[in-house]
């Protein structure tokens, strides 16, 4: 499936805002060559459009008290649809997951779980995740060290081409300085 059709500069202003979501207008404008008005209508709409779903801060989990991160692989003994979105219900109670994936293949859910060390782990994994209803089988596996975190998805003017809706931008009045 195919995203909407953005020009080089609604593009520039989703990397640039990937890369630094406290940007100002101001400073977002002059990246991207516009006056901030412009930048900031095109912003809204990147936002009513979807495409900007919000903004957080990205913490330091060991600098925070949470030195383990786990990639639990969890296999379910029912498929059926309720029993798949009473499991999400219940995974959304739990803090310590901060990632959900549904996956199609041999592993149903794989998910992203943090700890302050591993016996901390083992608790939630013993009290919480092996003995919620459904669960057959848990894979777990210890991050080492994370060689790439990179969030949202790579953006490039060559994309624009292959965008085939166009999503509502005002353009009228705006200059490009180039």
């Amino acid at each position: 499936m195919r995203g909407p059709r953005l020009d080089r500069i609604d593009r520039r202003i989703l990397q640039l805002l990937q890369a630094n979501g406290r940007m100002t207008n101001i400073a977002l404008a002059r990246r991207v060559g516009i006056s901030p008005p412009p930048c900031l209508r095109r912003m809204r709409a990147l936002e009513a459009a979807g495409l900007i779903r919000g903004y957080h801060a990205d913490l330091a989990p060991e600098a925070l008290g949470f030195a383990v991160t786990v990639f639990a692989q969890i296999g379910l003994a029912s498929q059926a649809e309720r029993d798949l979105k009473a499991f999400e219900d219940l995974v959304v109670s739990w803090p310590e997951v901060r990632e959900a994936h549904m996956l199609a293949g041999e592993t149903d859910f794989l998910l992203k779980i943090v700890a302050p060390d591993w016996d901390s782990y083992q608790r939630f994994l013993s009290a919480k995740l092996t003995a919620a209803p459904n669960v057959a089988h848990v894979k777990s596996a210890l991050v080492l060290r994370a060689s790439k975190s990179a969030p949202g998805v790579p953006l490039n003017d060559s994309d624009e081409a292959n965008a085939p809706h166009p999503i509502p931008l005002p353009a009228s009045g705006e200059r490009v300085r180039g």
